[in-house]
């Protein structure tokens, strides 16, 4: 398949540049075999089914941002793309030439990270103070907004670009479907009978990276860390014995539940994904999909059309435009509904 089959027209003003007012108070587009309703995030509780699972990302996006210059005093912007250990991260630097192994990067104030080589398109550094690198960045880092959110974070994204059940650091982007839940909503949804699970998949800055290559098969899909416990697997397995559903909330739940379903049983544990989804893949563990909208020609957007059909998702994001919902991170969510 071509890339430019994934294209849509997408008007600026359409880019939600900040969240909504009230956290939950944004619009649900549900798609069900080409049928589609404006609802509202709230009308959620009333979609789902007793002995349905909703399996959520509990990632914690770290202060992955860093600016400074090199030792030749040119100036830098690094990005951490994943902590490695206590000490040493893989990120993007950009610079107007590339360190050298061996040079050392001034970040921030006081802050000294030594460039100990490359990896692909990484680079692997190391921070030369006795505080891990977590600490590191929660002083020095900057909360790395997606590249379409023009302004710089404030106190709003401090607290709205991360899910209230955000537990675990790793990720340099959020797992946006999550924040459109309050405490108020997870509560509403265990009311109704709803189990609630958790994975762990720390989101890279690869997901904002549209598809540069012709055919979607030439395209070289980045690798993110995942971890699924035993008592989510037990929660799953549970709901589809029950007839319930298994709900991912956002795409990131749903590629570490088929990554970890790739053998075609579901297994606990921790691992390395690169799993690219696209109009043809067989879904082994999702029924249904909670979903922000996403960028065109990007990997995420063919994740949805394998997931909803292509036909129906490109039908349902025309809708999405015509009705002017609000797109990306801090835009509206869509709940599709796969046929039987």
């Amino acid at each position: 398949m071509r890339t430019d089959e994934f294209d849509y027209t997408l008007p600026e003003r359409l880019i939600a540049q900040h969240p909504p007012e009230k956290r939950g108070s944004s619009r649900l587009l549900r798609a069900r075999g080409g049928v589609l309703e404006d609802l509202l995030f709230a009308d959620l509780p009333s979609l789902v089914r007793p002995d349905d699972v909703l399996v959520m990302n509990d990632t914690r996006v770290i202060k992955a941002r860093l600016s400074g210059s090199k030792e030749s005093g040119g100036k830098i912007e690094v990005l951490v793309e994943r902590v490695l250990n206590e000490h040493e991260v893989l990120a993007q630097v950009r610079a107007s030439h590339a360190p050298r192994a061996g040079s050392v990067l001034r970040l921030g104030k006081g802050l000294r990270a030594a460039v100990l080589g490359r990896q692909g398109e990484f680079f692997r550094l190391r921070f030369e103070h006795e505080q891990n690198v977590y600490a590191l960045l929660e002083q020095h880092g900057q909360l790395p907004l997606p590249p379409y959110i023009t302004h710089a974070p404030d106190a709003e994204d401090e607290q709205r670009y991360q899910t209230v059940f955000a537990s675990v650091a790793g990720a340099v982007a959020a797992p946006t479907a999550g924040l459109h839940f309050d405490d108020a909503m997870l509560q509403a949804l265990r009311d109704k009978g709803v189990k609630l699970a958790y994975v762990t998949l720390h989101v890279g800055a690869g997901t904002f990276q549209p598809v540069r290559a012709e055919h979607i098969n030439e395209h070289t899909m980045h690798s993110e860390r995942y971890e699924i416990s035993r008592e989510t697997v037990d929660a799953v397995l549970q709901a589809k014995a029950k007839g319930g559903r298994v709900i991912a909330v956002g795409t990131t739940s749903l590629r570490a539940l088929e990554s970890a379903a790739a053998g075609g049983e579901l297994k606990a544990g921790e691992s390395e994904t690169n799993i690219f989804i696209v109009p043809g893949y067989r879904f082994k563990m999702i029924d249904v999909l909670l979903t922000n909208f996403h960028l065109p020609r990007s990997t995420l957007l063919m994740l949805v059309c394998a997931f909803g059909g292509m036909k129906e998702m490109l039908a349902a994001y025309r809708h999405a435009v015509e009705h002017e919902y609000r797109f990306f991170s801090y835009g509206d969510a869509m709940l599709i509904e796969r046929k039987p």
